[in-house]
């Protein structure tokens, strides 16, 4: 019976988790998510901008599509680092927020997620494939210690979901 309980409880979590993301994302205005998702990745690639890793991205953009919540961006190079509302990018990324967080915390390969369709590249393949490389070279580690344990925990907790709800 607890078993029971846990699964619908993941069942749950894991179905509405991203409904309330949506509805809470939707009411933030788009200056503002731009302005946090630039914080958020100038903080996360501080080292690929200051050493010139990401400079192929000069002139050129990378959409982001966050499927489940419904959150859309993309990111170029010019100088800096810039994140604005997805406009006509050259390669696209989607994916819903677990596939995306598990590899960040570098818990599933994005390669695995490809095979699987959770992961979908469209667009300029080879500027997709370069972006993909630069973000696997990227240390959870180097992430400053809140980042690091967030990150880790949330990926620990949505492994836990699912797995109790697929072995229910």
């Amino acid at each position: 019976m607890a078993q029971a309980f846990q699964q619908r409880l993941s069942e749950h979590i894991l179905h509405f988790a991203p409904q309330v993301s949506r509805r809470s994302i939707a009411i933030v205005p788009v200056k503002m998510k731009m302005a946090l998702i630039t914080q958020m990745l100038n903080l996360v690639l501080a080292e690929q901008v200051n050493s010139g890793e990401l400079a192929f991205l000069n002139d050129k953009s990378v959409g982001i599509c966050v499927d489940d919540i419904d959150l859309q961006f993309q990111v170029g190079i010019n100088n800096r680092l810039l994140v604005q509302p997805m406009s006509n990018p050259n390669v696209i990324f989607s994916a819903n927020v677990p596939e995306l967080l598990l590899v960040v915390a570098g818990k599933e390969d994005p390669d695995t997620l490809f095979f699987q369709r959770k992961l979908r590249i469209e667009g300029d393949t080879e500027l997709g494939l370069e972006v993909k490389n630069i973000l696997l070279s990227i240390e959870l580690d180097s992430l400053p210690t809140p980042v690091n344990i967030a990150v880790n925990k949330l990926a620990q907790l949505l492994q836990t979901l699912t797995s109790t709800k697929e072995n229910g």
